[in-house]
């Protein structure tokens, strides 16, 4: 499953442990803005959009340092877009999940020429875990933080998610540490403390990664429709969202012969109640 997905449906799910965790003396008020971001000719992007009645939270997960274009650039370029459609300030963090050296893990800006832009930066394994541990929604990201022994930290996030008393929320955590612990710890170590929740979560796990799916196929169609036809408008975009994954392939093979922005909306017709 794609961790940084992953990320996003637990920042969507509980905005405000989030921004509590991240920005403490911000409001506890936060709402989910929707995920995708268009400004023609740059192609439409999902992104993790939280606001407060003061301004706009934008939280950029990455497993990967690497990244095309460069992540200074892109952050750059998000705020501009962003600013352009809220009018309002915008706060950016970037929370890189894996551990490593690379360079891009350590750099909070972008230069060139007269413009300069920063941003914030949380590497997840040098934070301190008892706020995460101290949090249910923040659990899975426990699984990530400082530690000078790993497999006693995964025991504790273990202990936590057994205990949470509403299932379901019980269910689906497990299921996200599942996920995200797999960038730090074996699999079988894993599966030898969240096995039974694992089995009893699957109907939640394979929610989770269908909308990591369609985020990703939506943003992929997006790109090769207006590469084909031109502009899509925001009413059109919205019926392209509302696709299903099977609908979404059968789009995907049916675009290849679109010559002409009608094409798309008779293709739409025929296959939308």
């Amino acid at each position: 499953m794609n961790t940084d997905n992953l990320c996003k449906y637990l920042a969507e799910q509980y905005p405000n442990e989030f921004i509590s965790w991240l920005f403490p003396s911000e409001s506890s008020n936060v709402q989910v803005l929707k995920t995708e971001l268009s400004q023609e000719p740059i192609r439409a992007d999902f992104l993790t959009l939280l606001q407060s009645p003061k301004l706009i939270f934008h939280l950029e997960f990455q497993t990967l340092p690497a990244s095309d274009p460069p992540l200074p650039f892109r952050m750059l370029d998000y705020w501009v877009r962003l600013y352009r459609q809220y009018r309002c300030e915008v706060e950016q963090v970037v929370i890189f999940l894996k551990a490593t050296t690379s360079e891009a893990a350590f750099t909070n800006e972008f230069n060139a020429a007269n413009t300069s832009h920063r941003y914030r930066i949380i590497r997840m394994w040098e934070q301190d875990p008892a706020p995460l541990l101290a949090n249910p929604a923040l659990l899975p990201l426990a699984t990530l933080a400082r530690t000078d022994s790993p497999q006693s930290l995964l025991a504790q996030v273990a202990d936590r998610v057994a205990n949470i008393e509403e299932t379901q929320q019980r269910q689906n955590l497990a299921a996200c540490v599942y996920v995200l612990a797999g960038l730090r710890f074996d699999k079988s170590l894993i599966r030898q403390l969240f096995r039974e929740e694992i089995m009893l979560e699957s109907v939640t796990y394979q929610d989770i990664l269908e909308q990591g799916q369609r985020r990703e196929a939506i943003s992929m169609i997006m790109r090769l429709l207006t590469r084909r036809i031109g502009l899509i408008t925001p009413e059109i975009q919205a019926r392209i969202q509302s696709l299903s994954i099977a609908q979404l392939e059968d789009l995907g093979e049916a675009l290849l012969y679109f010559s002409q922005p009608t094409d798309l909306t008779t293709w739409l017709d025929s296959h939308q109640s």
